[in-house]
């Protein structure tokens, strides 16, 4: 037993202080993130019951502390998880923003009173398998004096070579794909959102690393590298937000969230492995793991999504229909399968 206990030590007392603090601030992101949705959710219900539902095209909201608290908690969760990227490498942080999805569920169940299903329960324990697995075999941070360094990693032929290869396949998608099929096909604007993600993230964790070596006593803010960086995040994230917010508005959410999920997470683990050489630092049985607990996460994920309306169903058999909107926020429901049907789309308008 002790030699067991000694041999555990070993393989697992690397885990640097930064892997530390980046795990610390991804899982406070994601308790953030995940409890705003439950804020803001009581601050569109209290602000429907006295005036125009944000669902029919009211603002009332606006007027709602509630909605404002919920507003201001996602943020600072947003920026914890910005922050993560400084200290801990892609491959740990990513895939842990499937716990806000497992926090938003507990706390619906127990602040809203929806019914978390059985088998959601089981999702959300295969969240948490999965990301203590990743917790535990994830690779070190790589040890980076200036945003030069960065830059030169960013410049190497193999992540120029993925980068050519994901601009050239966003700008094929918007130009020939989203005219005859973004209405139709989930993927189109799923895709695009996950391929841009991948390049914003890398640059994120560029411009993380640029600020807290800026923190630390060593200015990276007089090179141009890091205002570059910095260009890229805004062009990535506004097309992300732009696709994203066509893809919910045309999509069922239950289907598009999950997709979209594991989508992005994967690309951003490939970009990242290319980029920041993640898996040279690592054997191949800790590789494997991770890979392993990437899988449960992604497992506990679609289930707690596919299963999130089964829960009033009772003892029925999964809906038929499953809702775009739910009631709650004022939209009717509609049926939407991945691929949605012209006349459906036509009738919503």
């Amino acid at each position: 037993m002790a030699t067991a206990v000694a041999s555990w030590r070993d393989s697992y007392k690397g885990m640097s202080s930064d892997n530390i603090k980046g795990l610390v601030l991804a899982l406070s992101s994601s308790f953030f993130i995940g409890a705003s949705f439950i804020v803001k959710k009581k601050g569109l219900k209290k602000a429907g019951a006295s005036g125009v539902r944000a669902g029919s095209g009211g603002y009332s909201y606006l007027y709602e502390p509630l909605w404002w608290i919920g507003m201001i908690t996602m943020i600072v969760g947003e920026i914890a998880n910005f922050a993560a990227y400084a200290f801990a490498p892609a491959i740990l942080v990513t895939p842990l923003g499937a716990l806000s999805i497992i926090i938003s569920a507990v706390l619906a169940h127990i602040i809203l009173r929806e019914r978390l299903h059985i088998f959601g329960v089981l999702g959300c324990a295969l969240c948490v398998v999965g990301s203590i697995t990743i917790v535990l075999h994830a690779p070190q941070e790589r040890e980076i004096e200036s945003v030069i360094e960065v830059w030169n990693l960013a410049t190497e032929p193999a992540f120029l070579f993925y980068a050519a290869l994901v601009i050239t396949a966003v700008f094929v998608l918007i130009f020939h794909f989203v005219p005859d099929y973004g209405q139709t096909h989930i993927m189109v604007y799923i895709g695009i959102c996950s391929l841009v993600g991948s390049l914003s993230v890398m640059s994120v964790k560029a411009i993380g690393i640029a600020l807290k070596l800026t923190l630390s006593g060593m200015n990276q803010l007089i090179y141009p590298q890091t205002w570059a960086f910095t260009m890229v995040v805004i062009t990535c994230v506004l097309t992300q937000m732009n696709y994203l917010n066509k893809a919910l508005d045309t999509f069922n959410t239950a289907v598009v969230s999950p997709i979209y999920y594991v989508m992005f997470t994967s690309l951003t683990i490939l970009a990242s492995v290319i980029m920041f050489k993640d898996w040279d630092r690592q054997s191949p049985t800790q590789i494997v793991t991770e890979m392993c607990g990437f899988v449960t996460i992604l497992s506990g994920t679609f289930l707690l999504h596919k299963t999130k309306d089964m829960a009033d169903a009772g003892s029925a058999a999964l809906p038929v229909r499953i809702p775009k909107h739910s009631e709650e926020d004022g939209y009717e429901g509609e049926g939407i399968p991945l691929k949605r049907q012209d006349g459906m789309r036509s009738a919503s308008h």
